[in-house]
């Protein structure tokens, strides 16, 4: 991640507007710059823009700034309006700050989606304002973002419950650019809510492909299924401590291949190993030493499924390389939960399956229960 631009959170953006907005309130005057130091220890200065004051209260915006991530939240404006009461600080959200409907998130259902670190970082920065300005009373500090509830749709709050507008995020302050700790804390985060909404099986796959195929080939809401990325150790081991009773995995030959060499991070710059591990189950299998060279040669999985298809190895091969996923897979779960998975090609459709065959069937039932008969998903709380 050297030389990219670190941003910084809607949490650190709406802590700043709202101690500009205690200031502008009770000096009668907007600074035009503002800053808070933010819990990773770093200070973050931003202008503020589109002040206000009306009377009994101010209101000022920080614009987001993401940095060299690819944040759907970059140049949103983060509003602050601040109004002041006798005592103590109190923060909520309005237009375009989501509230949440489900259980699961660490907030109340009903809440505004203002997580607990920037909540804390907006009363600390609103009362060390009002401190500094001398003013002896409290304030109450709401959150909103014009364009919010759209942007919203392209994250992943709607398949989290949370409706009518982005989230106020933030455990540092500043955003680290294509953050490994972002996609973990995602994974979590999915599937900690799907434990808390009843789910006893967890339906994950590693990308757009396998999320797609669960649809075609099973009928099963696409968005039933946790998308792990490459981070598939983690998945099953934070599956493990969420105690589900056991987690059905779906995904591409191309990244689940890499499973039969125990590769638990599928990231192409970590370790690679496909064609390796199809080659050496194709020798097991007594493949010719050209089909071999072939397999080697191959650019993709299903290249090279073609190769052992045209030589008539491919479902031997592909029951070879189960064996070794489940190897695999058994060492990692150790006997905490059960596991299935099912190996699919663009081309070839389901490669491989392995596992407990009562997982995949109770995995793909549980969705479809906690769908109503629109094919609308449920509350699983109900």
């Amino acid at each position: 991640m050297s030389g990219l631009r670190k941003g910084y959170t809607t949490g650190t953006c709406a802590a700043i507007a709202a101690r500009a907005a205690v200031i502008a309130l009770v000096t009668g005057r907007a600074p035009e710059r503002e800053s808070v130091v933010v819990p990773c220890g770093e200070r973050i200065t931003a202008e503020i823009e589109d002040a206000s004051i009306d009377g009994s209260s101010a209101e000022c915006a920080v614009r987001k700034y993401a940095g060299d991530d690819p944040d759907v939240t970059d140049g949103l404006l983060i509003y602050s309006r601040v109004t002041l009461v006798k005592s103590g600080i109190t923060v909520d959200g309005g237009e375009g700050v989501g509230r949440v409907t489900k259980p699961g998130l660490r907030l109340a259902v009903g809440e505004a989606a203002i997580n607990e670190t920037p909540r804390r970082m907006i009363i600390s920065a609103a009362a060390e304002a009002l401190e500094e300005c001398g003013a002896e009373c409290g304030a109450h500090v709401t959150v909103s973002v014009p364009g919010g509830r759209e942007t919203a749709e392209r994250t992943f709050n709607p398949r989290l419950g949370i409706e009518g507008g982005i989230s106020i995020l933030g455990t540092t302050g500043i955003v680290e650019p294509m953050s490994t700790k972002a996609v973990m804390d995602t994974i979590e985060l999915e599937l900690g809510f799907r434990r808390a909404n009843g789910y006893g099986y967890a339906l994950v796959t590693p990308g757009n492909y396998g999320r797609d195929y669960i649809m075609e080939r099973f009928g099963t809401d696409i968005d039933a299924a946790v998308k792990c990325s490459n981070y598939i150790g983690f998945a099953i081991d934070t599956a493990c401590e969420k105690g589900f009773k056991g987690m059905l995995l779906i995904g591409h030959a191309g990244k689940l291949i890499k499973l039969a060499a125990g590769i638990m991070n599928t990231h192409s710059c970590t370790a690679d190993g496909r064609a390796e591990v199809i080659c050496a189950n194709a020798a097991l299998e007594g493949a010719p030493m050209e089909a071999l060279e072939a397999v080697m040669e191959s650019v993709t999985t299903d290249d090279a499924a073609a190769v052992l298809k045209r030589y008539g190895l491919l479902d031997a091969v592909m029951e070879r390389i189960a064996k070794r996923i489940e190897y695999h897979m058994d060492k990692r779960c150790k006997k905490r939960m059960k596991y299935a998975f099912i190996v699919f090609s663009n081309v070839y459709g389901e490669l491989c399956r392995g596992g407990s065959e009562e997982v995949i069937k109770e995995a793909l039932n549980e969705d479809i229960s906690h769908r109503d008969g629109d094919g609308r998903r449920r509350n699983a709380d109900r």
